[in-house]
């Protein structure tokens, strides 16, 4: 007979990604055992193993769920009724704030995708792609003579855009959300100072 699900089975999973996530960021996730992760739950390894089947599934779990929720809250921003420099204030308001707390998943991005399955890597670079894209819209939108049609540009200015709120998160991650804010409209204050003066010197 199948054993029953518990009723707190998905906060049990939740918990086991947020422990794990700080313990991958702390040990980094190639020196960190499993071993470690169940301590630090407050469990046994036999436990975190009856929610994830393996250390990759662990790894998947924590940035399938971080990168799903943010590409999701950058997607539900509602860009229509905005001109195209307020859509970027709205854009990099939304993508600072979904940051917050959430630091240790967004530390491990970079070593956790190259160390799982093609298929598993495919849907997280997939939301990765999302979001970049959102972005690369807008700024198009911006500079339709500058980059409306100059791709390798505006992949530049794309990536400067999340350069700039990642280096924020690395070194304020105690930030409060105003401080927040107040970065993220600066961010897209340079980003249009700047393609205003790239389009006039052209």
């Amino acid at each position: 007979m199948p054993r029953p699900i518990a009723k707190d089975h998905d906060d049990k999973r939740r918990h086991i990604l947020k422990v794990a996530a700080e313990v991958f960021a702390r040990e980094g996730i190639a020196r960190a055992s499993m071993n470690e992760v169940a301590r630090a739950c407050g469990t046994s390894k036999a436990n975190i193993y009856h929610y994830y089947a393996s250390k990759d599934d662990l790894i998947f779990g924590i940035l399938d769920s971080y990168l799903f929720e943010l590409r999701t809250i950058v997607a539900a921003v509602d860009l229509a009724p905005l001109s195209p420099p307020e859509r970027l204030r709205a854009l990099t308001r939304a993508i600072l704030l979904a940051y917050e707390g959430m630091d240790n998943e967004h530390k491990i991005q970079s070593e956790g995708i190259p160390l799982l399955p093609v298929a598993q890597q495919t849907i997280l670079k997939g939301y990765q792609r999302e979001l970049v894209e959102v972005v690369s819209d807008v700024l198009g939108d911006l500079a339709p003579s500058k980059l409306g049609h100059d791709l390798r540009a505006r992949r530049r200015t794309t990536m400067s855009v999340f350069g700039m709120l990642n280096w924020f998160y690395m070194w304020h991650p105690e930030a409060s959300r105003a401080a927040r804010i107040e970065y993220a409209d600066e961010v897209a204050e340079l980003t249009l100072s700047g393609i205003s003066g790239q389009a006039a010197a052209r």
